[in-house]
């Protein structure tokens, strides 16, 4: 009898700890969301931020070393704390540490996962299986979640345990046989696009299977991969390959298809100017006072232009360059025709435009005072979509999450502390 009443009163206070403790983040969309965050470095971590910057209550679960994007420095925020790298991709969530290698670090993630709509993960396939935490066991401890992983090359196919990082699959995909100088070396991107697209591709993968969810009650695994992204990417290169076998080349700045579409040198940077039909080619000939090649034969409309590229291209760099960035912009302000400078950090930062959407959120941090992060792009007209709280330090919400998430009473929690089942 008193050891019921034990019980009885470990599961009352439990119950007592949840009702006391509303876990949502109470604000955005996805407010009544719980995401269980497997990922690491930049891909997973994404698709997750975007979730958390719509509400959802975000858990990233990590191992006792932590994400290894909090390594990718320098800049660190102080000497052995995190990277500013890590800090870019990881806001709006709880950090808790699991070994779950371990059979009690498993049943932790279990609890997790019961009480989870969405796992999110980028491990090697099989890897998470042979743990007994992937996708087929998760989803009987929960027929509903919605799990997706995030792997370099899908879960089939010869290169389906092959390690992928964003600059492989942009090389595979083609993108980087397509990036650079004209009669130059290929070229990498200069942020990890491949991953920061799938990403994007999970979120709304994700959001697709919630909805399907909503309206049949069932959960199911979605893969998302960077190579098959990548080459998806590719949209008209890989069109016209596959219809002409036509190569893709590389143009610099400038357009297979458009012309003039690419980076001029002004006197003091460089200005993007692109013409997409040729009313707009008639207003940028105007505007720079070369009224006559609207009539030259030789650059009547696109397809001549194409042909007759380099010598259109010559003419017109010999007059941007007559005038600084700023003076171009200004001329331009009210063009028909797409234009802008390439600018720098500073530049973009400085923008009027930029300050007045203000995109640029800072945030409070314990080791840095505050975090300056570029905020969700996306506005909504209700519901919300912000950035709330920085990037979490590693572990620390582990017993937030164990007690007021999961309900965990202390003693409990101090036993998996000092068995280093969670950090």
């Amino acid at each position: 009898m008193e050891n019921f009443r034990k019980f009885g009163l470990g599961v009352l206070r439990a119950q007592i700890k949840i009702l006391k403790h509303d876990y949502s983040t109470k604000s955005g969309l996805l407010s009544d969301l719980n995401v269980l965050d497997l990922s690491r470095v930049i891909a997973g971590p994404f698709c997750t931020m975007t979730l958390g910057d719509l509400g959802a209550n975000v858990i990233k679960v990590e191992s006792l070393d932590g994400d290894e994007a909090r390594r990718w420095g320098p800049p660190f925020i102080s000497e052995n704390k995190d990277s500013y790298y890590f800090l870019s991709v990881n806001r709006n969530k709880k950090s808790i540490c699991i070994d779950f290698k371990s059979q009690e670090g498993k049943k932790v993630l279990y609890d997790l996962a019961r009480k989870c709509d969405v796992v999110v993960e980028n491990f090697v396939p099989g890897k998470l299986d042979k743990l007994e935490i992937g996708y087929d066991k998760l989803s009987t401890i929960n027929p509903k979640l919605i799990y997706c992983a995030i792997t370099g090359f899908g879960s089939i196919g010869p290169y389906a345990k092959k390690p992928g990082y964003d600059v492989i699959a942009a090389a595979m995909g083609g993108l980087l046989n397509t990036t650079g100088e004209r009669n130059g070396d290929p070229v990498k991107a200069g942020v990890a696009i491949t991953d920061v697209t799938t990403g994007l591709h999970a979120f709304g993968a994700i959001m697709t299977a919630l909805y399907f969810r909503q309206k049949t009650g069932k959960g199911q695994k979605i893969d998302c991969n960077l190579l098959s992204t990548q080459i998806s990417s590719m949209i008209n290169i890989a069109t016209i390959y596959l219809n002409c076998g036509i190569e893709g080349q590389r143009w610099g700045t400038a357009h297979a298809n458009l012309v003039p579409y690419q980076a001029f040198k002004s006197k003091d940077g460089y200005m993007v100017i692109g013409t997409g039909s040729n009313p707009q080619f008639a207003d940028f000939c105007r505007l720079i006072g070369k009224e006559e090649l609207i009539t030259d034969v030789r650059f009547k409309d696109n397809s001549n232009r194409v042909e007759n590229r380099d010598e259109l291209i010559r003419i017109i760099s010999e007059v941007i360059e007559t005038k600084s960035s700023k003076e171009w912009s200004s001329l331009f302000k009210n063009a028909s025709f797409p234009n802008g400078p390439i600018n720098k950090m500073k530049d973009v930062f400085d923008d009027d435009h930029v300050k007045a959407i203000e995109l640029v959120k800072e945030l409070p941090h314990p080791d840095a005072g505050t975090v300056k992060v570029v905020g969700p792009p996306t506005v909504y007209g209700l519901g919300g979509n912000d950035a709330r709280t920085a990037p979490p330090k590693l572990g620390e919400h582990t017993k937030d999450i164990l007690s007021n998430f999961l309900g965990y009473h202390d003693e409990k929690i101090k036993g998996l502390v000092e068995n280093k089942v969670v950090q």
